[in-house]
């Protein structure tokens, strides 16, 4: 279940990844199978490639995307996704989720 986020950024993230652009957006989520974690950031972009190369930076297998038709992903979570998050420079999801 994703919460914590309006439609607003959820349309932009969107767009964004069919354009793509790397996005990332951060949401409240639980999940069973992610004990501990309460929140995940999608970072998504419609070009694999491109997707594949950001994520290398960061030590993410390509295995690791979400091969959503539209909207292709990684999904972080806990330390490596505020480490991301830092180094992309978004504090406004940091602090909004107090991460």
């Amino acid at each position: 279940m994703a919460f914590g986020l309006d439609r607003k950024e959820l349309v932009q993230w969107k767009n964004q990844v069919k354009n793509g652009e790397i996005a990332l957006l951060t949401h409240y989520w639980i999940d069973e199978r992610f004990p501990g974690c309460t929140t995940v950031t999608k970072v998504g972009c419609a070009d694999i490639s491109k997707l594949k190369a950001w994520g290398k930076r960061y030590n993410l297998e390509p295995g690791w995307i979400h091969k959503d038709d539209q909207y292709p992903h990684f999904d972080l979570f806990g330390k490596h996704q505020k480490y991301v998050l830092e180094q992309e420079g978004k504090w406004d999801q940091i602090e909004k989720f107090n991460l």
